[in-house]
Formats: C-alpha cells, structure tokens, sequence
C-alpha cells in the first residue's frame, strides 16, 4: 500500500499511441530486414550509430517533445515514450543520441537559456547534436554533495577545474553539463553551493580519457577539466540551484524504460528458444516476463507523471531499483539455462554474453540501488 503513493496510476494507451507503436515496430522490421543493425543488449549505453540516429530524426521520432518553435514536434512524454520503448524492447543502436534526447532536452527547456534553447534543441532534434553528462566524480559514488570539481567566478564567466568519470560517449559528443561546486561547502548544508555549466569537449583545458572495459568497450570516459573556461553564457540554469536541478533531471535518467529493457533481447531470445526446445522449459522465464510487464505499466505510469509536470524523483527510483534488478536476473537465468548446451546458437551465445559483461554496472549507474533505497524510503517516510 505504501508502494502504491509512491507510483502514480498507469492509464490506458490510446488509439494514437497504439498506432504510434505500430508505426515503430514497422519501422524495426523494415531495418532489421535491411540489416541496417544487430539487436544487442545494453543498445542504449553501448549502441553508438549516427546513421540509425538520423533515420530516426527525419522520422520525427527525436527531440518529440520539444516545442515546434526550437525545431522539434510538441508531442507528449507518452508518445515519446512509446517509441523509445519499442527501439529498446528491439535492441536497436541509439547511444547516440540518447542522452541528449531523454535528459538534456527536458532540462533545456525548464532550465535553460533562451538563447541556449535556440542553439542546441533543433541540433539534437535533428540527430546533429550528442550530450554527455558530468556529474559522477572518482571517489564520490552516488553522493553527488561530495563533488569537488569547481567553478571560480572569471571575468567574463568560470573556470572550472576537477575530474569527472563514468562519462558516457565523451570521445564522440559535443557537450556536457557539468555540475561542479561554487561555493564552499557547508557541512550543515551539503546540497548548497553547487552549479551547472554547459562545456564542449572541444574547448581548451578539457581533456577525454577513455576507460575500456574489461570486454574491450569503449563507452565511458574520464573527463579533466584544467581550468577551462566557460563563458556566463553557457552557466546553466541558476548558479547555487545545482542541487535541485540534477535532482529534477535524474528522473527523466531513473525512471525511463532503458532501466527495464536493457536485456529484453535476450529475454526475447530465451524464450524463442525455450519455444524451439533448445532450453528447457522453465516456470522462471514466466516470472520474469511478468515483472516486466509489471515494471512497463510502472515506467509508463512515471511518464504520466513527468507529462502532467508532478514530482516523479521517488517513483522514478523505485523504477530504476525494480528494473535494474530485473535486468540483472534475466541475464543470470539466460547464463544458468544455457550452461554449456552446445545446441544453443552463437547470436544467443554473443546476447548472453553482453548481458553478463554488462550486468555489474546495472544497478550501479544511475545512481546506485544502495542509494536509491534510501531515496525511497524517505519518500515513505521511513527515514
């Protein structure tokens, strides 16, 4: 019952959205049967391809809901939201792009800009504009009060100096927003003193350090900032209000179906071959598909939410906890079923494996499920 306060009520997909999904399952088929891309796992972290994301901004489906008047569609987070889910529920390559679209655009326009509306929400509506995000910093996790990167009132702007980690597609981008600290802390006020900046990796003083993981991928980066300077035109937002800005935000980044899909080809792929006898059949495989199903009325419901401007940082944690954790659970079952049964086959074989690689950080990025239990449960009231 305590749950149910937290989560706002689903309600039902209408008829413009129904024929909205199918108008993008169509355009999946027309694509995979073009060989146009591989469904893999993780797409939306690890997926990278610039052309994909083109043919998806010519089709309307990029910066949705931006206003016409920046170059985007005026549509809804509803509808939004049903063609990202279906790019992700088929593995489609949409890394590029997805950034910009799910979180910088929405903060672009309640906190930016007029000015910054104009320059960057018609490029990323268009495919030709990527964003990363600076928040995470090394040794601070989740706790984004303990920043340290910081920001000293220059003339004609701020020069800002720190590291920042964990920065998705930073090598391939074109800008970030960079939280980073403009007043000393207060211990009796962590949260105070911090702002956000937009920074392009192509300015001076900003330097981009792969981390490649341990299967090889390239997809994080560390980012130095030696001083470099961003004018007063590029602050973001209010100086001193950084805190309640990346609060609002990270419910656009938490509560998204990325947080629930990132396997669902596998878990499409195991069930085709639980179907065909190469697995086993198995009652967990139900189970699993039911929470998602579950956790899809969820995610869709929190996007009611964001539509309907409500405050959705709660719910939008209990999303990311349930669905992060469900993904890690498909690609456990898929690696305990498979096992060494020779009869499965190698595209099985190369989703399986992704899954496992990628399985440690599903519940760490994002925001650590450590931490957002404590961000539910203050919700409850508990804490």
């Amino acid at each position: 019952m305590a749950l149910s306060r937290l989560v706002p009520a689903a309600t039902a997909e209408s008829a413009d959205t129904a024929a909205l999904r199918a108008e993008v399952r169509a355009f999946v088929a027309e694509q995979l049967c073009a060989g146009s891309f591989t469904p893999s796992v993780d797409a939306w972290l690890c997926g990278w391809d610039e052309d994909f994301t083109l043919a998806l901004a010519a089709r309307g489906w990029l910066g949705m809901t931006v206003p016409k008047e920046y170059g985007g569609h005026g549509r809804s987070f509803l509808e939004r939201f049903v063609v990202t889910e279906e790019l992700l529920a088929a593995g489609a390559p949409v890394a590029a792009h997805w950034i910009a679209d799910r979180q910088i655009v929405p903060a672009l326009l309640r906190y930016g800009t007029e000015a910054q509306k104009r320059e960057f929400l018609p490029k990323i509506t268009a495919g030709e504009c990527f964003f990363g995000i600076g928040m995470s910093e090394p040794d601070s996790g989740s706790d984004l009060a303990s920043v340290r990167t910081r920001a000293v009132a220059t003339d004609g702007g701020w020069s800002l100096a720190g590291t920042k980690v964990w920065t998705s597609g930073a090598h391939r981008a074109h800008a970030f927003i960079v939280l980073a600290r403009t007043a000393p802390v207060d211990p009796a006020h962590r949260h105070a003193g911090l702002s956000q900046f937009i920074v392009r990796f192509t300015d001076p003083g900003v330097e981009v350090r792969p981390i490649i993981s341990m299967n090889g991928g390239h997809h994080f980066n560390e980012v130095i900032l030696d001083d470099a300077f961003v004018p007063d035109t590029m602050v973001f937002g209010a100086i001193g209000d950084g805190w309640h800005q990346v609060t609002s935000e990270l419910a656009f980044e938490r509560s998204g179906p990325e947080r629930l899909l990132s396997t669902f080809p596998l878990l499409a792929a195991s069930a085709e071959s639980m179907a065909g006898q190469a697995i086993g059949r198995d009652a967990d495989l139900g189970r699993l598909v039911a929470r998602v199903a579950g956790l899809h009325r969820m995610s869709t419901a929190v996007a009611g939410a964001l539509e309907r401007r409500e405050p959705a940082d709660v719910a939008a944690a209990v999303v990311k906890v349930l669905g992060t954790t469900t993904e890690g659970d498909i690609a456990d079952f898929a690696d305990l079923y498979a096992g060494d049964d020779s009869t499965i086959g190698s595209r099985y074989r190369e989703l399986l494996g992704s899954a496992v690689d990628q399985r440690p950080g599903f519940t760490l990025r994002g925001g650590t499920n450590e931490v957002l239990r404590g961000v539910i449960a203050r919700g409850l009231g508990l804490r």
